[in-house]
């Protein structure tokens, strides 16, 4: 009786072992409710990669670019860099007695957001400049790197690198291994975003394209550095977005996920490729789990042009109401 239930034990230890991964395998976006936007990533991935299909792509050809705010984390109640750019202001406070009585610095000191932003994109780039730049690129790496390892969301108390898109991540993941390359296209600072997005996405940092200011070469303490200017370089959003991805990719995506108005010309630039190509939204319409907003809202603006517009161009929506399981890991 031992010797038989002893083999027993073995032949279901072996099926174990000989059907778990494939039942792992069987649904590579476990977060994912099963309907036509998952569908429409499947097929793709499927199809692209199956050497027998018309549309197969080669690997070298397999480039999927992903927006960040609003596609890969959460992007409300503010861009998290201008919360990052808001505890900088309050770090550095002491070193500027003016900024009490000084505006944009005054208004953000007293905790009214609002009114610090009321001058537009000049009080934006004030606010910006003297946090970003005055450094060298090292510096400003170890900055971010303290700010993300310890700042939390103001509304769940989680840290931001936590509050990413479960789904989001499982794609990056089933891309990846199905031979794509993955990249970040974000009007977000480059390297407010490099210092943190391999251990978050398993993105590398030569594979994140986003906003920068200028840099200048200086070696006069006898050790060469890179010393970040007030000065912008590049805007890697709307039409700078695949002029960006021309720069530092060299190659036109067959994929392109994006969130909003500002990433209407990648998806546009991707669909004008030739050969199979996907182009995906991600729309904010869980207000329970998440947030909801689209057309007016001044942060990931979904207009009704944009829905129009990826109606008339197949473009697929993913809801993140019916289409996610769940919107984080912790979820």
């Amino acid at each position: 009786m031992r010797l038989i239930t002893r083999r027993l034990q073995g032949l279901v230890l072996i099926a174990l072992l000989a059907t778990g991964p494939l039942a792992i395998a069987s649904d590579p976006l476990p977060s994912w409710n099963d309907g036509a936007s998952k569908q429409a990533i499947v097929s793709f991935v499927k199809k692209t990669t199956d050497e027998s299909s018309t549309d197969y792509l080669p690997p070298a050809k397999r480039i999927a670019t992903f927006d960040n705010d609003g596609t890969l984390w959460s992007e409300q109640p503010a861009y998290f860099q201008l919360l990052f750019m808001i505890d900088r202001v309050k770090q550095l406070a002491p070193e500027h007695s003016d900024w009490k009585t000084r505006e944009p610095f005054a208004s953000l000191l007293k905790g009214d957001m609002k009114s610090a932003l009321a001058g537009g994109e000049k009080a934006l780039m004030e606010i910006a400049m003297v946090t970003h730049a005055g450094m060298s690129t090292d510096e400003f790496e170890k900055i971010v790197s303290d700010w993300i390892a310890t700042a939390k969301h103001p509304k769940t108390g989680k840290l931001y690198t936590e509050m990413v898109y479960q789904p989001m991540l499982e794609l990056l993941a089933y891309l990846r291994t199905n031979g794509f390359k993955t990249f970040i296209v974000s009007g977000g600072g480059i390297e407010f975003m490099r210092p943190w997005t391999e251990r978050v996405y398993g993105i590398p940092p030569e594979q994140v394209v986003g906003s920068s200011i200028k840099t200048k070469f200086d070696d006069s303490s006898g050790k060469p550095v890179l010393m970040r200017l007030p000065e912008l370089n590049f805007i890697d959003d709307k039409t700078g977005k695949p002029i960006g991805i021309n720069e530092h990719i060299g190659r036109r995506p067959v994929a392109a996920f994006g969130n909003s108005d500002g990433d209407r010309q990648m998806l546009e630039w991707t669909q004008a490729g030739d050969g199979a190509s996907l182009m995906v939204l991600v729309h904010h319409d869980d207000a329970e789990r998440e947030y909801s907003y689209g057309p007016d809202s001044k942060i990931g603006t979904f207009s009704d042009a944009l829905m129009k517009d990826a109606k008339k161009n197949g473009w697929t929506v993913i809801s993140m109401k019916n289409d996610w399981k769940k919107i984080y890991p912790f979820d």
